[in-house]
């Protein structure tokens, strides 16, 4: 029954994907990628809830929220960023290529249905739950994560919006203990939810731990911090004050500065 489960939320988000897919490759826009990547977690998250609901305890309810509470807004946050500044340039050179824009597409299927595991197993073994001192604390760190993620990136888009910013970097509110506020916000996100239900899914938990494991690696290694990272040091190269940010601000864990 559970491989079962597993199979039907690949196939469903693979199909969520292929329907976007489609779309983004004959309008040769890059403004439905974002946009799809949260919801599809989002109606994941309840085609698993609905389909296996047998006078299920409240938590399983609690965590299909945590995860709509997350997917729609950064859903819209970036939605609203990227009509605003009209095209990612992630996409560059990409968005016009049908087979590299599939490509994409594909990734961020297997990217949702990979990072997806701590709350799709979850959900499946719902009825096994017991909640306990992990789960609770998993809660917290979950709405740590979203806190910091939100904030952050209010702060970033009204500093971003602000014309007397332009060509500046923003070291300012939760940006001055951290380069990257909003990545620890995320990861905090996820690591929450796997040690929500870490403690009740018994033989589970090697596999619903590649969640975190995997959007921590993209995050850390690949497409998050070591590109925009990449990126300020080529912007900001002679930029003293930059430099100096650099320097004394934690990377990743917010913390105060080095002296």
């Amino acid at each position: 029954m559970e491989l079962d489960y597993l199979l039907r939320s690949f196939i469903l988000i693979t199909l969520i994907q292929v329907v976007f897919a489609v779309i983004a490759v004959i309008r040769k826009t890059d403004k439905l990628t974002d946009l799809s990547y949260g919801f599809t977690f989002v109606i994941n998250a309840w085609f698993l809830y609905f389909a296996t609901y047998q006078n299920r305890p409240y938590y399983d309810l609690v965590i299909t929220l945590l995860v709509t509470l997350w997917g729609f807004r950064l859903s819209l946050y970036l939605f609203m960023r990227i009509l605003l500044t009209g095209k990612d340039k992630r996409f560059d050179g990409i968005r016009e290529k049908p087979l590299k824009f599939i490509g994409f597409w594909v990734l961020q299927a297997v990217s949702v249905f990979v990072v997806s595991l701590p709350v799709t197993i979850f959900l499946i073994l719902g009825p096994e739950w017991q909640l306990g001192a992990v789960s609770f604390i998993g809660l917290m760190l979950w709405l740590i994560g979203f806190i910091f993620e939100s904030i952050s990136d209010q702060q970033k888009f009204e500093f971003k919006s602000d014309p007397k910013n332009k060509g500046k970097f923003i070291q300012t509110g939760l940006w001055k203990y951290s380069r990257h506020p909003n990545y620890f916000g995320e990861l905090s996100m996820w690591w929450g939810l796997f040690l929500f239900g870490v403690g009740s899914i018994g033989a589970w938990w090697p596999l619903s731990i590649f969640g975190p494991l995997f959007i921590s690696f993209l995050i850390l290694k690949v497409s998050g911090i070591p590109t925009l990272e990449k990126k300020y040091a080529e912007v900001y190269k002679d930029d003293v004050k930059y430099q100096k940010y650099k320097k004394e601000t934690s990377i990743l864990i917010p913390w105060f500065k080095k002296s």
